[in-house]
């Protein structure tokens, strides 16, 4: 224990030495700042007072601010909610404000508009849809510091001083932070507009009430992260307009609603996230800000959120977003909460006539046509890195990987139709525009978010030029399609880095791995998240090698956690080549996460995309000494199974996938299913959900450098016959598994074909 402590304040001060004056001056502000507030704020009420800022040439409000401040609030609070209500619909998302788009998407979204009202219903009776448990009790009253999942309850204390990753004191601090953000306002506020049922708007007046008569301003563990605070906030400004009208909406609850606001936005701006989490954090906390001090620059300090809001967007988008528009997290969730967070900004800012530099705009559609690139032939999007189950705003409830809502706003308001194409292309898709008209109003209805809008372009068969690769160099992934249709084949190969250059806190060990359709069917696929800190080692596990589709040496992982968003070193990966030659591309990539082994080893992997038709998958590993090499590819939940001369098949639903590997050394051959100690064979859709999935093992002890050579197969029939397939040996011989180093792979279907493999080259023969 004793040394525990040491270790750590061993590292608190290493970090601290490594400090720039700006930083130590910054968080020496915040410090103190959060101690003054301990002592404070307890003296204080549980309802801020607000305090207004006079407006040049708003004679209205001046009057009205005036009468706040020096008679009743209550008798003059009608008026001012009479003024919002006159005035924010020129300010917020013109859907929020323009009449009719609620009896417009009522119509055309009808299948997302009863999930809504289903919701709506569950919070009336105190059940809450959190990430992927489902309906959740919270007690009734609802206990907002209770864990539901693990029943474990925080104790009453000022936000700073809660320990929030520790599961033993807390429970999972993402099920109580998902529940305060209060984004089941979103439920009530459109349950009530597309019904009119008084029941939803007293039901966010009961709840958002008791919430504020519990949570006093800077207390409790809704109050330990400045994000999940901005993250409430922007929930609170929907509410101030989509509850617009509605009789429970009370001027005396409103007049309450913009102390707390201001109360909110104090809070991020004393506490943004500049050196602890300089990621979506950061951006997210911006966003808030920008959020209330646009929509109610009566409030005072408004003017001031609005332009940090504005300037740290600006700026964080520069340092976040690699080249070729990858997000530097590493991880398609939290690209797409970017995504989001600047689509919101631009729309608010373009809507209050707010300059912002032309590079935001263009940037933010370099990162969707990212998305787009990544998008799967089914039309979801791959899981890569942490996922955490959560949206920036759930106008609907989306499963994980539908980012048809994504796709459709920044086609209209990009003005991209390849990027309506990719909004359309899913099962259900008149329901992918549903956040589209709450956000852009008329201008979604007019049609510019639908690719039947552009006369004359074709969209169907291919939305984009006909490309088998797609390179991502300074991003680190590779894209390999065989086409744009709904049974195409694609591979995406990771090829680094591991997580963002501030922490990799989001990212997992994931490096040279690779993730596969066939036929439109998702068959080689990430493990998912599970959790965060809910459980130490599933945490682990889930962000380990081990849970995807690469190589590990001596039962050794790339990277080692130390704790839940962060590692113990992290290797560096390089795409080495990354080409298109006639009948087939190559994408060649090495790491070196075990080149600190007192036998260094090098993993270097290509992946060769043969004629749009299969995968070879060449891995090399270096080395002079005896190791334990496992190479594993992890499967979607779908039945695997190996057969007779040494092929594995995996069976979707109307296809399947064949896999072979061949090598100088025998291989064994394991499937894993659910397998617990040690983890292996798990799959997690959502975050807190985990089911069993096949994990396919090849594994040899032997003296390096090794070679194995792995063919991905995809077969339209499920049940077809394999290709024959020969391998050769440096020696020369054919069909062996021992003597020299695998040189050359021969595979006949119809058309035979013989590749040769040199250290730095692969040459391909063709043949009848």
């Amino acid at each position: 224990m004793h040394g525990r402590i040491f270790t750590g304040t061993r590292v608190k001060l290493q970090r601290l030495f490594e400090m720039n004056p700006a930083e130590l001056a910054f968080r020496g502000r915040q410090h103190l700042a959060r101690t003054v507030d301990r002592f404070v704020a307890p003296l204080g009420t549980s309802s801020p007072a607000c305090r207004y800022e006079a407006l040049d040439g708003d004679i209205t409000f001046q009057r009205i601010a005036f009468l706040l401040e020096k008679g009743d609030p209550l008798t003059t609070a009608a008026q001012l909610q009479q003024r919002f209500a006159q005035i924010a619909p020129l300010r917020f998302f013109a859907g929020a404000s323009e009449p009719g788009i609620a009896a417009h998407i009522a119509t055309h979204c009808a299948e997302a508009r009863q999930r809504i009202i289903e919701s709506a219903d569950a919070v009336c009776r105190d059940e809450f849809d959190i990430l992927g448990y489902g309906k959740l009790s919270f007690g009734s009253p609802v206990n907002w510091q209770f864990d539901a999942v693990s029943g474990q309850r925080t104790a009453p204390a000022h936000g700073s001083q809660i320990r929030y990753l520790a599961n033993d004191l807390v429970g999972d601090s993402k099920v109580v932070w998902e529940l305060n953000r209060h984004q089941w306002l979103l439920d009530l506020g459109q349950a009530w507009r597309f019904t009119g049922d008084a029941r939803y708007a007293e039901a966010f007046a009961r709840q958002l009430s008791h919430w504020m008569n519990v949570n006093p301003p800077g207390f409790g563990m809704n109050w330990s992260s400045s994000l999940e605070v901005a993250v409430r906030l922007i929930s609170w400004c929907w509410a101030l307009n989509l509850f617009r009208g509605a009789a429970a909406f009370t001027p005396e609850l409103f007049l309450r609603m913009l102390g707390w606001i201001q109360a909110h936005a104090r809070y991020v701006e004393r506490n943004l996230s500049r050196y602890f989490s300089p990621n979506t954090h950061l951006t997210g906390e911006a966003l808030g800000l920008f959020y209330a001090g646009t929509l109610l620059p009566e409030l005072n300090g408004a003017k001031r959120w609005k332009e940090l809001g504005r300037k740290i967007l600006v700026a964080e988008l520069d340092r976040q977003v690699l080249p070729g528009g990858v997000h530097f997290e590493q991880s398609t969730r939290y690209q797409c909460y970017t995504v989001e967070m600047y689509l919101h900004f631009l729309i608010l800012a373009e809507r209050n006539h707010v300059a912002v530099p032309a590079s935001v705009r263009t940037c933010l559609g370099q990162m969707v046509e990212f998305l787009l690139q990544m998008r799967r032939p089914d039309g979801t999007m791959p899981q890569i890195g942490d996922a955490d189950g959560g949206w920036l705003l759930p106008l609907v409830r989306r499963e994980p990987g539908d980012y048809r809502g994504l796709f459709a706003t920044a086609a209209a308001f990009l003005g991209n139709p390849l990027f309506a194409w990719a909004a359309g292309n899913m099962a259900n898709a008149t329901d992918g525009a549903l956040e589209t008209h709450w956000l852009l109003g008329s201008r979604a209805i007019d049609g510019s978010s639908r690719p039947e809008s552009e006369p004359g372009l074709d969209l169907r068969p291919s939305p984009l030029s006909p490309v088998a690769l797609r390179c991502f160099r300074e991003g680190g992934y590779v894209v390999m399609r065989s086409s744009w249709g709904e049974r195409a084949h694609q591979l995406i190969f990771d090829t680094g880095p591991l997580g963002c250059s501030v922490s990799g806190g989001h990212g997992h060990a994931d490096l040279l791995s690779v993730q596969c359709s066939a036929w439109g069917e998702n068959f080689l696929v990430d493990a998912g998240t599970f959790c965060y800190t809910a459980d130490a080692a599933w945490r682990g596990f889930f962000r380990s090698s081990q849970a995807h589709s690469t190589v590990t040496v001596d039962g050794r992982g790339q990277a080692e956690p130390d704790g839940p968003f962060s590692w113990h070193g992290r290797p560096s990966a390089r795409l080495l080549k990354c080409a298109s030659m006639q009948g087939y591309c190559l994408a060649e990539a090495e790491h070196d996460a075990w080149s600190s082994l007192e036998d260094p080893v090098i993993h270097r992997r290509r992946v060769l995309f043969v004629d749009s038709r299969y995968w070879l998958i060449i891995d090399d590993l270096s080395g002079r000494a005896e190791h334990r090499i496992d190479l594993r590819y992890q499967f979607a939940p779908m039945p695997v199974a190996a057969e007779e001369h040494g092929w594995v098949r995996a069976r979707g639903n109307g296809s399947a996938l064949l896999i072979k590997a061949f090598s100088s050394v025998p291989l064994a051959t394991t499937i894993a299913r659910g397998q617990r100690l040690p983890p292996v064979g798990w799959f997690s859709p959502h975050y807190g959900q985990k089911i069993p999935a096949p994990a396919l093992t090849f594994s040899a002890d032997t003296v390096l450098p090794l070679r194995v050579v792995t063919l991905l197969y995809p077969l339209s029939d499920p049940e077809a016959d394999a290709p024959e397939v020969v391998a050769l040996t440096e020696a020369g011989a054919e069909g062996g598994s021992e003597g020299g180093r695998v040189a050359g792979v021969t595979v006949a279907a119809g058309e035979q074909e013989t590749f040769f493999i040199e250290d730095h080259e692969v040459f391909i023969q063709n043949g009848i």
